[in-house]
């Protein structure tokens, strides 16, 4: 029986009606073409109202066009905003639909991770969550048919969040995406610093992001722990915040899109 979890954002954080979802959608990624020549192994996207952070998101999903039919499975992580939880949330449902239809949750990577300590199952932390279903629409457009494992990271560790990975790593097939904005509500000025400082971190694979610098800083420490291990190559994609897309500069939020490709075989 397909226990489907609906649209909690749509509307809000991003158009509900499809068809204007579908323009928002492909306006924003023609509006950036890829240039990478590398598939990249995991991203870092914003997952901010669309107004405000659709076209920096916009950059990272266009680098998965040339491997649209190669990717099936994304392991997609956010954090949580509403429901606090102890450990990393998978739905119990077996499905998450968007206004663009409906994405099947991999059961058998759910399998995979069950025995796991940090892993708990709820419905609940998933319900309102948007950190997560706002990628969905730019997945649902730049790939063809893909299964979804969305984990809600609360608190765990870099080692806790990078196990859950290891599991699910895979080839080609797998796409890793962590859902997180950077600062929040600082001084335009302030917030380009830290957001810089914070980027440069990153780069180094530093699994010491701090929440205040990046609110999914614990799944993003988790890749980059992953990263660090697996020889990953990381790459700024773009940086900005709400000040220089839709809001005012007073107390923005910051958002920045990276990727990280796997080394090649010498």
């Amino acid at each position: 029986m397909t226990m489907t979890r609906p649209p909690a954002v749509a509307g809000a954080f991003y158009p509900g009606n499809p068809s204007i979802l579908t323009a928002t959608v492909d306006r924003l990624l023609a509006e950036t073409p890829a240039t990478n020549s590398e598939q990249p192994k995991a991203l870092i996207v914003p997952h901010a109202g669309y107004i405000y952070s659709g076209s920096t998101a916009a950059m990272a999903y266009a680098t998965l066009a040339p491997w649209r039919s190669t990717i099936r499975r994304v392991i997609l992580l956010g954090p949580t905003h509403r429901v606090a939880v102890d450990g990393i949330a998978l739905p119990k449902t077996t499905a998450f639909a968007t206004p663009l239809g409906s994405i099947p949750i991999d059961a058998k990577a759910v399998a995979q991770l069950t025995e796991l300590p940090q892993i708990v199952a709820s419905d609940r932390v998933h319900a309102d969550e948007h950190s997560l279903e706002v990628h969905l629409p730019f997945l649902q457009r730049i790939l063809d048919a893909f299964t979804l494992v969305p984990l809600a990271v609360g608190h765990a560790t870099p080692d806790e969040v990078a196990e859950v990975l290891d599991r699910l790593w895979g080839g080609p097939e797998t796409l890793i995406v962590i859902s997180s904005d950077l600062s929040h509500f600082l001084p335009y000025a302030a917030a380009n610093q830290v957001d810089r400082d914070t980027c440069a971190h990153i780069l180094q694979l530093d699994a010491r992001i701090r929440p205040e610098q990046a609110c999914g800083a614990y799944p993003v420490n988790g890749l980059l722990l992953a990263a660090r291990r697996r020889g990953l190559a990381p790459q700024l994609i773009h940086r900005c915040n709400s000040g220089d897309t839709a809001g005012d500069r007073q107390r923005v939020v910051g958002y920045a899109a990276f990727a990280f490709t796997e080394a090649k075989n010498v």
